[in-house]
């Protein structure tokens, strides 16, 4: 059994949660990361279901994300990568920071696993950092459909690093997830480029980084929120003095909205999967690709070209497949795990 895999004990006991991803969500309150099954998430709401409600959030949620990420984009024309980090982590901290003085310092400095904590900060640092250095270079909307195909590399990944079974359908649907990659990244001599690949390598660091967080859900959502937002501000104190621009009033507004704006997503999309299923309401974080493509003509005049259109919808294809059966799997698994009581004759 590798670092990543989970006790058998304890796997016989908690059915799968099925994989799911979100444009760049690196900035929260940390209630998302909270360990939970969709069965206890769907009886303690059960009164307050309101799918109209759910899949409105989900929407605003996956609007205010895709906002988020066209700042971001703007302001790395002008910033670097350090400096928005910097900004941003700072901002975010200032919005932790009731819970964490709440939450104590036991509680934040000695999480169950900090080796892997330790990991998945560097990772997700890395992540952020080949986000936004790519989305200076790239269009908006081929960064979101390289980062739509993450369920994808998480299913490919799930059984080499968690030992989870891979059957056939969804074998066959990461093959098509993978086809729809190349596609989009239309690999010749000519169009291939190093800010492509540090997307598709910001998009792998990514799925590792959800198979991480599947890992350690024993550690409170607050405590891996925090310990990323401190690993990415002390990588802007170091890179940030290298290239400093002095920002705007404006500008620093906005370096400083980054981590509010993504904090409202991340909240939205939780009451989402508060008020209703997540088998209805997931699949509209397929959004982001149509918010992205709008802005992306109306602020920076990019469209996407044919390629880069069909290979999202490849990769929309198989990532639906792929939580819709993760979803069958997980229920199933739980009717075993949890039988129904018998009936009295």
């Amino acid at each position: 059994m590798n670092a990543f895999q989970s006790d058998p004990a304890s796997a016989e006991t908690v059915p799968p949660r099925p994989h799911t991803a979100l444009i760049e969500p690196t900035s929260s309150t940390g209630a998302d990361l909270e360990p939970s099954s969709e069965e206890e998430a769907s009886a303690g709401s059960s009164v307050l279901q309101n799918i109209p409600l759910g899949i409105g959030l989900m929407i605003l949620g996956i609007f205010l994300f895709v906002a988020n990420d066209v700042m971001g984009k703007w302001l790395v024309a002008t910033y670097s990568v350090g400096q928005v980090l910097l900004i941003r982590s700072f901002a975010g901290l200032v919005i932790l920071a009731p819970s964490l003085w709440k939450a104590g310092a036991k509680t934040l400095l000695t999480p169950p696993n900090p080796r892997m904590n330790l990991l998945r900060v560097a990772l997700t640092t890395t992540e952020v950092a080949s986000f936004y250095w790519a989305v200076a270079y790239l269009p908006l909307a081929d960064i979101v459909t390289l980062y739509m195909a993450a369920p994808i590399f998480v299913a490919a990944l799930a059984w080499p690093l968690l030992g989870e079974k891979i059957d056939t359908p969804r074998l066959f649907a990461v093959g098509f997830g993978f086809i729809g990659v190349v596609i989009a990244m239309r690999p010749t001599s000519a169009t291939l480029s190093l800010p492509a690949l540090v997307a598709v390598g910001g998009c792998i660091l990514f799925s590792l980084i959800m198979i991480i967080t599947r890992h350690l859900r024993g550690t409170k959502g607050l405590v891996l929120v925090s310990w990323q937002a401190v690993a990415a501000l002390v990588f802007g104190l170091v890179t940030a003095p290298f290239g400093w621009v002095q920002p705007t009033m404006r500008d620093f507004l906005l370096l400083a909205m980054l981590g509010v704006v993504a904090t409202l997503a991340h909240i939205a999309v939780n009451k989402a999967l508060k008020v209703a299923p997540a088998s209805v309401i997931m699949p509209y974080q397929y959004t982001q690709i149509v918010w992205a493509v709008l802005f992306g003509f109306v602020i920076f005049g990019d469209w996407p070209d044919p390629m880069m259109l069909i290979g999202s919808a490849f990769i929309i294809v198989a990532g639906l497949f792929i939580f819709w059966r993760e979803q069958s799997v997980s229920r199933a698994a739980s009717k075993q795990t949890f039988p129904m009581p018998a009936q009295d004759p």
